[in-house]
Formats: structure tokens, C-alpha cells, sequence
């Protein structure tokens, strides 16, 4: 082969060597506009994209019915009005509510709506015909509804009840009421204290600093509307430097009924409540030496205790016994003697009404009438008094008899049953430590003066 020929051939392999390597940098070139395109979301391939989806709107079901299909109209009941003349206002005549009321009698009570509570009317957007749907809401708890055209039936709903466990503290700077609302809890845990610890604690005699914490159950509907508390569970009230705890037990499984017991079994309720009334100062207490400007400064002994209390406040039993007394007098006005057994009676003066007869048999806490102003009194109160043995004496200086203590067996089982809750309760914090701590001190110096 020639030179020439050699050259030609070597020229057309180098020709072809950088084709190849065009091609190949093409090829890259292309690759890397691909990907570029894709970072930038512009893509060399047009991309099928997928059609919005038209949301859909949840529909408001309440009571039933779709209230998004209908007009409601809020109103509340008044003095006279009846379910009759409800709907007959509203457009639907007596022929019609007489079959209404028939198809629903068995069903549903509406002969007793009370006034001021809360109806609602639902009618139809789409047309001018009567209402469809009465709504009587009586209470958060329930309500009734009524099908008035169409299929009629009418129902009562119980709405479902939920139990939570709640804790709870607070420092006393005033009254026991203003620091359960200081604190954000619910006030009826004011009167349910003073229930599980009326025989320990006067309520009316608090000193500033006393604290308490609470573990306890309240129910709730729509998980967010209270509707009262239920139980305590455990509490634990430090009062005048000395701590009250309190823990539920049902020491008589067949009967249920719930008493409380301190740390060591011991239990809180004694033969005797520490008043007749739930909340009331003592204005005047058991003094024999008492003299009275009225009468020339004599003395004029006060064989009583005052609890001051507005007009209408219940006045209760403190102990089981009999009435022995249920009478009025010019001096004590209308009051009751009640006998306990042959060692202690009480009396309550002054009541506006008097609730129990000669003969009853009265339990502990219960009404037996309510304060008033009769007899010789200067403004409302119930003067208790408390005999022992036939002699008059002051009800806050007696040791009186406890109630009949638990088994061993049932100490046992409640002292383990109360481990846990024991050790939650210790674990809530009080606060603030400093308030205690102060009136602590407070109360020690005044001691020693």
C-alpha cells in the first residue's frame, strides 16, 4: 500500500475515532439536560398530572339530622307554654299536634317543659312548610327530639358521661369557697370536703395558710362540659399544723356505702358532726360567764353555741336519735330536741320551719329544718345545744365516742388498697410552699405569747 493510501486510511479511523467522541458528549450532554430539567421541574417529557380532587365537605350531624339542610330557630320556654302551643305558634294546627302527641306518647314526656330552658325548631331551606324537628334541651345530659313531618317519632337521648380523674391543691388565704375558685377548680369541691371532713374540721374556723390536696373524679359530657364532681378519691387537709388525710373505703361490701379513714385506718367519721349547718362562723359560743350589756352588764350564762347562717340555710341532725322535741316557744321560737341514746341530746333553736315530728327517727346529717329568726334573736342564726348525762355542756370541749373501727382483716386490705393513691397524693405539690411555711410560724409565735 501506498503512503498516500496508508495516510488516508489513518485520516479515516481518526475521522471516525472523533465522531464516537462526539456522539458520546452528545449523549452526556443530553443525559445532563435531562436531569437538569427534572431538578427544575421542567421536564423535556410532558408529565400527566392528576386532576384536583373536589373536597368534600363533612356533613354537621346532630340531633340526626344534617343541620347543614336546615334554619334553626333558638328559643326558650316560656311561663304557660306547652308543647301544644308551641307548635301551633309556629304553624302547625291542633288536628296535626293531636297526632303528633299520639305517636309519640309512649316515647317521650313533653307535658312538663320547664321555663326558661332552651327548644330549637328545624325547617327545611328549601321550602316554607312547618318545621320539621322540635329540640327540647331540659339539661346538658340529655334531650328529646321530635320528628314533626314525614315518619313522626319522637326519642329522649342520654348523652354519654364521661369520667375523669382530676388532682386539685390550694392554700387558704380567706375562705375555703374563694380558694377552690382562686385555684380553677370546680367549686363543689368546697361542699364535698366539708362532707369528708365534718367531723374533724370546722370549716368557718380555717386559719390563713391551712392547704389541702385532692385526688377526685368528676363527670363530664362532650368531654368538655362538667356536669359535677362525682368522688373524692383521696385528700389530704393540713389544718392548724396537723395533717388530715382521707382515703375512701367500703368496709361493708354488701351495703356500698363509701367512709373515709386516715393513713392508719382510723376513721374520720365520729358519733357526732362538728356542726349543724355546712358553712357558718360561731358568733357566740358555750359561755357561762357571759354578761350582757342589755341587761346591765349581769352575767346571764350562754349555755349554746350560735352558728350564724342566712334564712333558709338546712339545719341537720348531728347525730342518729329520735325526736323527742318538735315544738315553739316564745324564747327558743320553732326548735327540735333530738335524743341520741341515755348519754347525749342535742337541740337547734330559732328555725324559721321546723321539718321533722315527735317520734322520728332522724339520721345523722339529716334536715330537720332550716334557720330562721324566731324566738328572742337579733338576727339569723341556730343555737345547738348539748347535753351529756342531763347536764348542759359545750360540744367543742368533749371527747366524743368514734365510729366502730374496721376489722383487722379489713385494716389489712385497706392499708394495701391505699398504697398508691397514698403515694400520688404525696407527689402533688403544694403551692406556694412560703404562705404555709409563714402562717406556720405565725401560729407558733402566737402560741408562745
Amino acid at each position: 500500500m501506498s503512503a498516500q493510501s496508508k495516510k488516508f486510511v489513518l485520516n479515516k479511523k481518526t475521522i471516525r475515532n472523533h465522531m464516537n467522541k462526539v456522539f458520546v458528549i452528545l449523549h452526556i450532554l443530553g443525559i445532563v439536560a435531562i436531569l437538569s430539567s427534572c431538578e427544575s421541574n421542567n421536564p423535556i417529557y410532558p408529565v400527566k398530572t392528576a386532576s384536583p380532587k373536589t373536597e368534600i365537605k363533612p356533613k354537621k350531624l346532630k340531633y340526626g339530622f344534617d343541620l347543614d339542610q336546615f334554619r334553626i330557630v333558638k328559643k326558650k320556654i316560656r311561663r304557660g307554654d306547652t308543647f301544644g302551643s308551641i307548635l301551633e305558634e309556629n304553624g302547625i294546627d291542633y288536628p296535626e299536634v293531636y297526632k303528633i302527641l299520639q305517636s309519640i306518647k309512649r316515647n317521650v314526656n313533653v307535658r312538663r317543659l320547664v321555663t326558661g330552658k332552651t327548644f330549637k325548631l328545624l325547617y327545611s331551606k328549601d321550602s316554607i312548610a312547618p318545621p320539621k324537628a322540635f329540640i327540647y334541651e331540659p339539661d346538658v345530659e340529655s334531650y328529646t327530639v321530635i320528628q314533626l313531618r314525614d315518619s313522626i317519632y319522637g326519642k329522649m337521648v342520654t348523652k354519654p358521661v364521661k369520667i375523669l380523674q382530676k388532682e386539685g391543691n390550694g392554700v387558704i388565704e380567706n375562705s375555703l369557697y374563694e380558694t377552690m375558685n382562686n385555684s380553677g377548680l370546680n367549686y363543689q369541691l368546697t361542699y364535698y370536703l366539708a362532707d369528708v371532713y365534718a367531723w374533724n374540721i370546722d370549716f368557718y374556723r380555717l386559719h390563713k395558710g391551712d392547704r389541702f390536696k385532692v385526688i377526685y373524679t368528676e363527670k363530664f359530657v362532650n368531654d368538655t362540659v362538667s356536669i359535677g364532681i362525682e368522688r373524692i378519691k383521696a385528700a389530704i387537709f393540713q389544718h392548724a399544723g396537723k395533717d388530715f388525710y382521707a382515703f375512701e373505703f367500703k368496709p361493708d361490701s354488701l351495703k356500698g356505702i363509701v367512709e373515709y379513714f386516715d393513713e392508719n385506718a382510723k376513721n374520720l367519721r365520729r358519733a357526732f358532726l362538728k356542726a349543724p349547718v355546712k358553712f357558718g362562723p360561731v358568733t357566740s359560743r358555750y359561755n357561762l360567764k357571759r354578761r350582757i350589756a342589755y341587761y346591765g352588764n349581769r352575767v346571764k350564762p350562754h349555755r349554746g353555741t350560735d352558728f350564724a347562717a342566712n334564712v333558709g340555710t338546712p339545719i341537720l341532725a348531728t347525730a342518729n336519735g329520735v325526736v323527742v322535741k318538735s315544738s315553739y316557744t316564745i324564747g327558743n321560737g320553732n326548735y327540735v330536741t333530738i335524743k341520741h341514746n341515755n348519754t347525749y341530746s342535742t337541740q337547734y333553736l330559732h328555725m324559721k320551719r321546723r321539718k321533722v315530728k315527735k317520734g322520728q327517727f332522724v339520721t345523722q346529717g339529716q334536715v330537720i329544718g332550716w334557720v330562721g329568726m324566731t324566738g328572742y334573736t337579733s338576727g339569723p342564726h341556730v343555737c345547738y345545744r348539748f347535753w351529756k348525762n342531763g347536764r348542759q355542756v359545750d360540744p367543742f370541749r368533749q371527747k366524743l365516742p368514734e365510729a366502730k373501727p374496721i376489722s383487722n382483716q379489713l385494716k389489712v386490705n385497706y392499708l394495701n388498697a391505699i398504697i398508691d393513691l397514698k403515694t400520688q397524693l404525696d407527689c402533688i405539690s403544694f403551692f406556694p410552699e412560703s404562705s404555709y411555711i409563714n402562717s406556720a410560724l405565725a401560729l407558733s409565735e402566737s402560741d408562745i405569747k
